[in-house]
């Protein structure tokens, strides 16, 4: 199967913000892109606003002037649903509501030719239900993407149970051509992004509600030493906590109220009381003109280190030894069960237990855990946390070594797998189920949420790098911590810990 030849009509409906940046790729790609709304004039005014950025192409020497006239000249409104009858892919990008984009399909079905595909930007809408009850379902498919679509790489080519899988391929074949980066789900909930996304705003925000940590530390965290190009709080806010608490409810409804999606109650005060971000000056955080961005909370120590031992692997934080030694830290390496000794504390990676819950199991005095990072090498910024009976020199000691090492260290309550541990374990618990339940391959998932979020890795990639066992045992403690099927591992992890194999394996 083949992309759509550039000869080839595109026909966009809808002249919003989502609808003008499909019309612009198409065009860009080289398709005469035939532009409709309802709403008078809308579609030529969205033309305009497409050469006006166009222009700004040009002035930043991305774009030559003679391009930019060629491009603009494949664009063109229309004035009626029939001026469409000779497009071979028609793209609909209108309100979010299924009564409605069923009729608008049903009209097209009577005005196009029967190759014609029919696709939806729907970012929600079952794709199934969509196609239900028309006469050729099968020409029904998604091709959602994100927004901005002309800066945007992912494309989800989403197929409901009737969908021609040629077609299908052919969507997948267009988008490649138009330099984007598709991937194929099927129509479930969310499809991959908004499903697989949920826990990296929910334990942000479970975490703050458990007074784990303020925004900024847990934000600052994320970046830092989770490598995500934002926070849970600073990206909501971006957002929109309309939009975002919007989308979690749809999943969360959509999935019979499964607790792994269930909205969270902070951000639904900020949505009752109307602070929903930058869009309206106020959100987690506040952004009006003579407000100061609040800074994460760091804690230092007075005490210098010159040296540590090390007992056993660490693991994925295996890549700390060398940081430590290229500080100037005599390490001493031997057997043990994966710690860190120093002077007095014990130090070691989280595996979901409270770190005075692990220190009554072990029988371990003054004992510290660190939070993953996602490399060790390079990170700016960790998260410890103590047990109950650690002493302040044995906390002044380990915060003193990871200082040493060039460091920032934030102190959180005694939580369990703390803030960038807890947040991949369940980006990857969720990758995993998807999974299992064939809404994807593994490589789709983990390329949808690179180039769809901005992840630095994708989850599952990031479960094997971690290893699905260690991945296991820090979801079965976070379960076992919080009695809640929240925290319950997909079957597939299970399996795969199980068998010795990786996420990743055929």
């Amino acid at each position: 199967m083949t992309a759509l030849d550039t000869s080839s009509i595109v026909a966009v409906i809808g002249a919003g913000a989502m609808g003008a940046g499909i019309a612009q790729v198409a065009a860009q790609a080289g398709h005469r892109v035939w532009l409709f709304d309802t709403h008078q004039g809308a579609a030529a005014q969205a033309i305009s606003g497409i050469d006006r950025q166009l222009a700004r192409l040009v002035d930043k020497g991305q774009l030559d002037a003679s391009q930019r006239r060629v491009i603009a000249a494949r664009l063109q409104p229309a004035d009626s649903l029939q001026a469409l009858a000779d497009a071979a892919l028609v793209i609909e990008a209108i309100v979010e509501n299924l009564d409605l984009k069923r009729q608008l399909f049903e009209q097209l079905e009577s005005i196009c030719s029967a190759h014609c595909i029919l696709a939806s930007n729907t970012s929600s809408l079952s794709l199934t239900r969509l196609a239900a009850g028309l006469k050729h379902p099968q020409r029904i498919l998604g091709m959602h993407f994100f927004n901005p679509a002309p800066l945007m790489a992912l494309v989800e080519i989403v197929s409901g149970l009737a969908s021609d899988p040629q077609l299908a391929a052919r969507l997948y074949d267009t988008a490649d051509a138009w330099g984007k980066q598709p991937v194929h789900t099927r129509s479930t909930p969310g499809f991959i992004v908004n499903r697989v996304a949920r826990p990296f705003y929910a334990e942000s925000l479970r975490l703050l509600q458990e007074g784990a940590a303020d925004c900024a530390t847990l934000d600052a965290l994320l970046r830092d030493a989770g490598g995500f190009r934002m926070g849970a709080f600073e990206l909501t806010d971006l957002i929109g906590h309309d939009v975002n608490y919007a989308v979690t409810c749809s999943v969360f409804d959509a999935y019979h109220g499964d607790m792994r999606f269930q909205p969270s109650l902070v951000q639904k005060e900020l949505v009752d009381a109307g602070h929903l971000g930058r869009k309206s000056g106020r959100g987690f955080y506040d952004y009006s003109e003579t407000a100061e961005r609040p800074q994460p909370q760091e804690i230092s120590s007075p005490l210098h280190i010159d040296s540590c031992a090390v007992e056993g692997d660490l693991g994925i934080a295996a890549p700390l030894i060398t940081r430590l030694q290229q500080a100037g830290v005599q390490v001493t390496q031997r057997a043990g069960s994966g710690v860190i000794r120093v002077g007095t504390a014990t130090l070691a990676l989280s595996d979901g237990r409270l770190a005075s819950q692990r220190a009554q199991a072990q029988g371990i005095d003054n004992l510290l855990l660190f939070d993953l990072a996602l490399d060790y090498r390079r990170a700016a910024r960790i998260a410890i946390s103590c047990a109950a009976d650690t002493s302040v020199l044995a906390c002044q000691q380990v915060v003193a070594l990871l200082q040493r090492a060039g460091f920032k260290v934030s102190l959180l309550s005694d939580t369990p797998a703390l803030a960038v541990l807890r947040t991949v374990a369940m980006l990857a618990n969720e990758a995993a189920d998807a999974l299992l339940h064939g809404v994807a391959s593994a490589a789709d998932i983990d390329l949808a949420m690179c180039a769809g979020v901005n992840y630095p890795l994708g989850p599952l990639a990031w479960a094997d790098a971690i290893g699905p066992q260690r991945l296991l045992t820090t979801l079965d403690n976070l379960q076992a911590a919080y009695a809640e099927p929240r925290y319950r591992p997909s079957l597939l992890l299970r399996r795969r810990a199980t068998e010795g194999r990786h996420l990743h394996d055929t």
